[in-house]
């Protein structure tokens, strides 16, 4: 999936509007009633929410190749970067797991968004750099999931949530991949 023309222009013509879904992923909600959204023992049927994964190739290697102090810094200005673009394009970062990004969004146009952005602000953090040290890996899906409270936080689960961490995993550096439901979604809208 390129980005093209018709894709920016897609862009520009979204409408917001309030819905519990937006609520969701609206970052701000998410922190301000991280503990009152759900009760521990409700669960929340969403019919479509859109996920976005991350997460750094080759990570390892690089706490091995430029020591424990110097590697965090990189990867706290990898996840400072990413929290911005999530919550500028109206999405919410779930939760981090190591150095993964687990976020959502309320519709698929908002999570190629930033991915794309995602994937820029890495190139531009690795040529202020001079090395390729961050070597985003992005994998995007949507569909139905269940919202629960676990942990005092928000999470998410099922098959939706299962298969856009897979599609992350397939993804290669740089990349950002998208399943059908996330393209189709894009092309009809």
């Amino acid at each position: 999936f390129i980005a093209g023309p018709a894709l920016h222009d897609f862009l520009g013509k979204r409408r917001p509007f309030l819905t519990a879904k937006r609520l969701l992923t609206n970052q701000t909600f998410r922190d301000l009633y991280r503990t009152d959204t759900l009760d521990i023992n409700q669960r929340l049927k969403i019919t479509s929410l859109t996920f976005l994964f991350t997460d750094l190739r080759g990570s390892t290697e690089l706490y091995e190749r430029v020591g424990d102090l110097s590697a965090f810094d990189l990867v706290r200005e990898h996840f400072q970067v990413l929290h911005e673009i999530v919550a500028a394009e109206a999405g919410a970062v779930v939760k981090t797991i190591g150095d993964a990004v687990m976020a959502t969004f309320a519709t698929p146009d908002r999570a190629i968004a930033a991915a794309l952005r995602m994937r820029d602000a890495m190139r531009a953090l690795n040529d202020k750099s001079g090395r390729e040290d961050l070597l985003l890996k992005i994998g995007v899906h949507a569909g139905p999931c269940i919202a629960v409270s676990m942990n005092e936080r928000q999470d998410y689960f099922g098959q939706t949530v299962n298969i856009a961490s897979r599609v992350q995993n397939l993804a290669n550096a740089q990349a950002i991949f998208a399943t059908r439901a996330v393209v189709d979604d894009n092309l009809t809208a």
